[in-house]
């Protein structure tokens, strides 16, 4: 077995690659890890998203904590960085999400969170692994030694509620917003945070079935957000992925807003307020030229960190920044969270829409858009890290790039998450980035694999 944690924890279909044992395993080393480093025992928080899969595996994680001695507070279906923000609330030692993020339903994930609310150290992870992969036989406890699990800890949803609110400094009446909740973890708190608020929300695919989360909806399918926000003359359309940790909005004409444009604005709002630490923004590679226009413009410095809202959050902490996120939508408000938000990006897009007066279209059309175009090409696990190492594959990079003339760039990258190899292409139009990324994507599909 190889390493089982990527950039986002522990991803697989469940059944195959993610079972139950193999949860019952993490939480007894988790669990191990954590009393071995603090010297006591320790209290483990747990959420999980709506996949049909996510009791099976919460149960055997609690089993697992409570075998080798550790309490667990199961929080139910709550949003990724609601597990971190009550993780720290609580001074809980861990927190443990059960989610494959926006992946279809078959797929699921286990996450872990320090008891800071940060992902695990890829030190404590490292830890976690080899526990799991070569000393599975760790004892049991025992008698009165055994952990237990904390009953009522589902309410607990309303303090990660209030807290989002809480963010708020702006009076939001009289804007109509239109919600997607991807029938994933944010159709358990969006309904009661966006009533709390003096506008008129509405909500489309708040409806779980343990099989529908991201189906044809939520921050990767925006199609049935943009129709109902048009159809319905909505302000905005809010769209989470199934953990709710990202968030990807449509203006009044349907247009994506996407985590770059989002970023522009906020830290336009952040700076108003003088909350801009070193005039600073974060991003990752991925972001597009247009918001490399908008900082140099602005007198903003841009800095990209590698793929990944971990480095991007590494970045923001080291330099005390105050926002960052990726294209994708996971955004970092590091003023009042540990990690990315959709439903706290959501908020922070809203004040900002209200206070300028304007309508989203024209609030964003300050940042520009240059046309891009991402191809996945499917690989076999095996093969990819042997493929983004090849010398060939280098050098047709480096054609295609010397092909743009300088009006463009190439990124070709492993997923972090899936056998994929992205190939994301940026040129002066679209059918140039889209010419220049299946070209690419080709080449990889002829490549041994």
């Amino acid at each position: 077995m190889g390493k089982l944690f990527g950039t986002d924890g522990i991803r697989g279909v469940v059944g195959e690659t993610l079972t139950a044992e193999l949860a019952y395993q993490v939480g007894r080393a988790v669990t191990t890890v954590l009393a071995e480093s603090l010297g006591h025992k320790p209290v483990i928080t747990l959420g999980k998203d709506t996949r049909i899969s996510s009791d099976m595996l919460e149960s055997a994680l609690m089993a697992g904590i409570c075998s080798v001695g550790g309490d667990v507070m199961p929080f139910g279906t709550i949003p990724t960085p609601a597990v971190a923000f009550l993780t720290v609330q609580e001074h809980a030692d861990a927190g443990i999400v059960i989610s494959a993020s926006h992946n279809p339903y078959e797929h699921n994930g286990i996450k872990v969170f320090n008891g800071q609310g940060y992902k695990l150290s890829d030190q404590m992870e490292a830890k976690v692994e080899e526990l799991i992969l070569y000393h599975t036989n760790i004892p049991a406890k025992t008698h009165g030694e055994i952990g237990t699990r904390f009953h009522g800890m589902r309410q607990m949803k309303k303090d990660y509620i209030h807290h989002l609110y809480s963010t708020l400094d702006c009076d939001l009446t009289g804007l109509r917003v239109l919600v997607d909740c991807a029938n994933g973890a944010a159709s358990a708190t969006a309904p009661q945070l966006f009533g709390m608020l003096p506008l008129q929300a509405d909500f489309i695919h708040a409806e779980p079935d343990g099989i529908n989360i991201n189906t044809r909806c939520g921050s990767t399918h925006l199609e049935s957000l943009a129709e109902g926000v048009v159809a319905g003359k909505y302000d905005l359309g809010i769209a989470f992925d199934g953990d709710a940790d990202r968030c990807l909005l449509v203006d009044e004409k349907g247009n994506t807003i996407d985590g770059d444009k989002i970023m522009a604005v906020c830290a336009t709002e952040l700076r108003r307020q003088g909350k801009l630490t070193g005039n600073a923004v974060v991003a990752t590679v991925m972001s597009n030229l247009g918001l490399h226009e908008f900082c140099k413009k602005n007198g903003m410095v841009l800095i990209c960190t590698d793929v990944g809202d971990r480095h991007v959050l590494e970045k923001m902490v080291e330099c005390d920044y105050m926002i960052g996120g990726e294209q994708s939508g996971h955004m970092i408000f590091r003023q009042y969270a540990t990690t990315g938000d959709g439903e706290l990006t959501a908020l922070q897009f809203l004040q900002a829409l209200k206070k300028s007066g304007l309508a989203a279209s024209e609030l964003v059309s300050c940042c520009p858009q240059y046309p891009q175009e991402l191809v996945n090409v499917a690989v076999s696990p095996d093969a990819k890290q042997r493929i983004m190492q090849s010398e060939d594959l280098w050098a047709q990079v480096r054609s295609r790039e010397e092909q743009l003339n300088g009006e463009g760039r190439i990124l070709v990258r492993p997923s972090g998450t899936e056998a994929l190899i992205r190939v994301m292409a940026e040129a002066k139009t679209t059918d140039i980035a889209l010419r220049v990324a299946n070209d690419l994507a080709d080449y990889i599909k002829t490549m041994p694999q």
